[in-house]
Order: C-alpha cells, then sequence, then structure tokens
C-alpha cells in the first residue's frame, strides 16, 4: 500500500510538472486564497526548505511516535528541514500557541492535525492568511476545505468507524460499547457516531464510554463496569484505549466472549490479533500521514504542483488474523 500510495503521488506530480500550472489549494466560500499565492515562480533550492509540523499527538501514544517517523524519513529522503511539535497532553490552548509560534517564524509550510477546529481556528486561519501552504492530516477532513487548506492526508472517520462497526455486527455483536479515550476530539466524535450507526443499523444497540487516556488503570475499571449492561463487544479508538480494554477482559474472565477491535496499530495489538484477542485493528497507516505531507509541501514549494482531489486518504484498511503476521515486523519498526 505504501508504495502504491507514493507512486500515485509521483505520477500526479509529475503530470502537474508537465502542465506548467501552479496546482490550487482546495477552498469553498470565502476560504482566503493567500496559499494559492504561496506557490512559487520556480523552483526553490530544497536545503533552504523549512516546514513545521503541530499535532495533538500526546507523548504516551505509541500512534504518534509512527507519524514522527514518517515525517523525519521524508525530511532526509527530501533533502529539507522540518520540525516537529506536539503539547504533552491533549491540550487545544497549548496546540495553538504552538502553531502560532511556528507561523510567527514564517515557515515555507505546515502540517496540522485538527482535532478541535474552534479551538485551532485562528491560529490556523493566520497562517493561511499569512500565505503558509497548510496541509492538515489526521484528524480535519471534515473542516479543511473551509479553513482553506490546501488538502487533507489521512482517513474518512466516520467511515471508518461505520466500517468496524459493520465488522462488528457480522460478528454478532447486538450491545456495543465505544471507548473514547480523547473526549473533545471530533475526530473521535465521528468514529464513535459510524460505529454506532453501523451496529444500530443491524439491529443492536450501544453507547460511548468517554475514559482518560493518562490513567489506564481508571480507563480500565470504567470499562469492568461498563460490561455489567450485558456489552459484548467493544471498538476503541487507539492503543490507549485498547490496552485497558484488554486487560479488562483479560482479568474478568470475558475474552473471547466479548469482541474487541480498535483502531490504530502497535505491536501489542498485532500479537492480540494474531492470537486471537482481538477481531481487527482499523490501520490508517499513520507513517504515510507524516510522510507524505513533507513530500507534497516540498514539491509545491519547488514547482508549485499538488495532487488535485482534495483528500489524499490513507485509511481505512482492515488487519485480522489472516493478516496480522505480514505486518508485525513492520510495526515493530515504528512503520505500521
Amino acid at each position: 500500500m505504501f508504495r502504491k500510495l507514493i507512486t500515485c503521488v509521483a505520477v500526479v506530480l509529475a503530470a502537474a510538472c508537465s502542465k506548467g500550472e501552479p496546482a490550487k489549494p482546495a477552498q469553498t466560500g470565502s476560504a482566503p486564497p493567500a496559499a494559492a499565492a504561496a506557490a512559487p515562480a520556480e523552483s526553490a533550492p530544497r536545503n533552504n526548505i523549512r516546514i513545521a509540523v503541530v499535532t495533538h499527538g500526546q507523548a504516551s501514544d505509541t500512534f504518534w511516535s509512527v507519524v514522527k517517523n514518517g515525517v523525519d524519513r521524508a525530511a532526509k529522503d527530501q533533502g529539507v528541514t522540518v520540525t516537529y511539535n506536539a503539547p504533552q497532553t491533549f491540550d487545544m490552548v497549548a496546540m495553538s500557541r504552538l502553531i502560532d509560534a511556528e507561523v510567527a517564524k514564517k515557515p515555507d509550510g505546515l502540517v496540522v492535525s485538527i482535532p478541535d477546529s474552534e479551538a485551532l481556528g485562528r491560529s490556523i486561519k493566520a497562517a493561511v492568511d499569512a500565505g503558509i501552504p497548510v496541509i492538515s492530516i489526521n484528524s480535519g477532513s471534515d473542516v479543511y476545505k473551509q479553513l482553506g487548506l490546501l488538502m487533507h492526508v489521512g482517513q474518512t472517520e466516520y467511515e471508518a468507524g461505520f466500517g468496524g462497526g459493520e465488522k462488528m455486527a457480522a460478528a454478532g455483536v447486538k450491545s456495543a460499547l465505544c471507548v473514547n479515550h480523547e473526549v473533545g476530539n471530533s475526530a473521535q466524535d465521528l468514529r464513535c457516531k459510524g460505529f454506532l450507526d453501523a451496529v444500530t443499523k443491524a439491529g443492536g444497540t450501544g453507547k460511548v464510554l468517554a475514559v482518560n487516556a493518562n490513567d489506564p488503570t481508571d480507563s480500565e475499571q470504567k470499562i469492568t463496569a461498563a460490561l455489567g449492561s450485558g456489552v459484548d463487544g467493544i471498538l476503541t479508538l487507539g492503543p490507549l484505549g485498547s490496552g485497558p480494554a484488554l486487560s479488562s477482559l483479560k482479568k474478568g474472565g470475558s475474552l473471547g466472549k466479548v469482541k474487541l477491535g480498535t483502531f490504530d496499530l502497535t505491536p501489542d495489538v498485532l500479537t492480540g490479533i494474531r492470537d486471537g484477542e482481538l477481531e481487527f485493528a482499523i490501520d490508517q497507516q499513520q507513517y504515510l500521514q507524516g510522510y507524505l505531507p513533507i513530500v507534497l509541501l516540498s514539491q509545491y514549494k519547488q514547482f508549485g504542483v499538488l495532487p488535485a482531489g482534495g483528500i489524499l486518504p490513507t485509511g481505512p484498511g482492515f488487519v485480522t488474523k489472516n493478516t496480522a503476521a505480514q505486518v508485525i515486523e513492520l510495526s515493530q519498526k515504528g512503520i505500521r
């Protein structure tokens, strides 16, 4: 999948170069055209290009370490300078300040995740108004256009959650629980909504359980308490939720009786799928979410080219027991 996406990007960029016209950012309504003005008239040396990345990823989340691996690899491959910053906890005030600080330095491109457009919108729009090309990753597929961004790299979260719900329903789940470890992140809300909509459509019921990503013991206790209401299927929204959920099922003797699925991959998640402890993991290939925007912004700065279409999907895909062994090694290397 990685090679296919890279090849696709290369083909699109090559086609754009042959037209001799700079690509335009995705815009709707009165979205500011400042990003379009940032497209260069002629090629710029790569070693002078500086790109800033600001995400909401918490330091304790292995998911975001893989994103950063992609960022670092792309910076090396492209020969550009990249900075990466994130708040230590899920803190939108701190994240907006990080974005403001990077905008003040006037980078050649900015990569951001957008878990809360109301909290981050002002800072992101300031970047666009300053003529800085901006690409969103991971969360933001529903708002990147209205903010005037060039494009979004990631998956559409509602559809990913809906697919997870369909798999749970097909496995016989009738009473589902969506464990949200990052309350306030609109992407997580969309995942749970899609999941519960699919379960409900199949004739089941479900609810959302909010837990604290920074307190796995408390998360486990809350999941254990929720199981008492007859839950027979759990979807967690990432490793910070799947770990406590799996521990709860094991300690309570419910492993195998309650179906468990999760978003995102770690070596532990993949081992659990391989061993039959988890039904599946929804893979959004976060390495590409780090890698591709650096390539895209580097090429945009040099040649003014950009893929058409607005959203460059990196997922969703599903890893099951049949495919887990194939990606375990790459996950241990920080790529999957």
